[in-house]
């Protein structure tokens, strides 16, 4: 059987030249690169050449990337290590109920040592309101951290007026761009943004390896310690070959972007036809325009996510849920609570398809039929057991 994958949001395939351009730092050019003799130098010069692309592609200058092991450390180096290094001006910090939760458990980590969070609502697009984030600003906030685009529903947070809101104020803006890289237009030369998290394995990156901008003059406590890597921000020796993937994942990216993103408009466009045409109930969660392009959460009320994840599975369908499993049963999303409340059923049937490389028309056509044939199945039980 042919298994078809719509997860890409969760991870995504290394892409082949991505493959090819690395194996050379796994095999003969795998030095340190804090080694001072003809191995280690070649390891560094591929190291510095990896940083300016990459700093190249973002538009932004060389010494304000430190690489990490992906975005979860990327996360927490921004949001803990600038709340520790900076907690002299003030200890109130300002994020959203929508994060991924390697924001919000850096968050209840600095709660647990004395700072205050404000988490901020959404509305039922899952869009954190400007009037919302102007009054939670106080004379000792510190750090405003709101997402880029929301991993589970795909949302865009309004960044630009975040960041042309707080400008003037002395809180820096970090977000997490995690999702949103290599799917849209980042401009952090446009953006008023002083910290931005990525990680290479949402673009057809390799795993283990992401990075965290850091605009220069904001200070930020290391929160490894060990040598001087990364300008004494990071300690460790860095993953040259995943770096190096890195660079050249981002740059396949943005060179496809604008096909992709049609192509994954037209997949999007295919799911939903084929499940209107079959009569299938069925409403997406979500901001309508400002979204990610190639995630697609959709709520089928009265079928149980639990059975369509398993039934899709058994029909070699790999797509996921933004609730979490644990001891057995399925939790809520976080995000889709916030959204539309703890009382809906919307949150109890929410299915995301994420597209990406390897994805095809036929492909996208077969996921839209089996899950409307498998959601109507599942409904017709639901219905004969009642």
């Amino acid at each position: 059987m042919e298994v078809i994958y719509v997860d890409h949001a969760a991870t995504s395939p290394l892409h082949p030249d991505v493959l090819e351009k690395m194996l050379p730092y796994y095999q003969t050019l795998f030095g340190n690169p804090s080694s001072i003799h003809q191995v280690g130098r070649q390891a560094r010069q591929a190291l510095d050449q990896a940083r300016s692309r990459l700093a190249s592609l973002f538009a932004v200058s060389e010494q304000t990337l430190v690489f990490t092991s992906g975005g979860t450390e990327a996360d927490n180096m921004a949001i803990i290590g600038y709340a520790l290094e900076n907690e002299n001006k003030g200890k109130h910090i300002i994020t959203s109920q929508i994060e991924h939760h390697a924001v919000l458990h850096a968050c209840e980590e600095l709660e647990k040592r004395g700072f205050e969070v404000t988490y901020l609502p959404v509305d039922e697009t899952g869009r954190v309101r400007l009037n919302d984030v102007q009054k939670s600003l106080r004379n000792d906030t510190i750090l405003v951290t709101l997402m880029f685009g929301n991993n589970e529903v795909g949302t865009i947070q309004p960044i630009k007026e975040i960041g042309e809101l707080i400008e003037n104020h002395q809180a820096v803006f970090h977000t997490d761009a995690v999702q949103a890289c290599g799917g849209i237009n980042l401009k952090l030369d446009e953006l008023k943004i002083d910290m931005l998290s990525v990680s290479a394995h949402k673009i057809n990156g390799p795993k283990g390896i992401g990075l965290l901008y850091i605009r220069n003059g904001v200070k930020v406590k290391p929160v490894l310690f060990g040598g001087e890597q990364e300008k004494k921000r990071r300690a460790g020796t860095e993953n040259v070959a995943a770096i190096v993937g890195f660079a050249k994942a981002l740059e396949l990216a943005l060179e496809s972007m604008t096909k992709r993103q049609e192509l994954y408009q037209q997949f999007a466009q295919i799911l939903t036809d084929t499940w209107l045409k079959e009569k299938v109930e069925f409403m997406i969660n979500g901001h309508q325009h400002e979204r990610l392009p190639h995630v697609l959460n959709v709520s089928f009320p009265g079928v149980n996510i639990e059975s369509l994840l398993m039934n899709l599975d058994l029909a070699g369908i790999c797509a996921s849920s933004g609730s979490a499993c644990t001891a057995g049963s399925i939790e809520p999303s976080h995000v889709l609570v916030a959204m539309f409340g703890q009382a809906t059923e919307r949150i109890q049937s929410a299915v995301r398809f994420s597209f990406g490389l390897g994805n095809t028309i036929e492909e996208i056509e077969h996921v839209a039929s089996q899950t409307a044939q498998i959601v109507k199945r599942l409904g017709q039980q639901k219905e004969f057991i009642s």
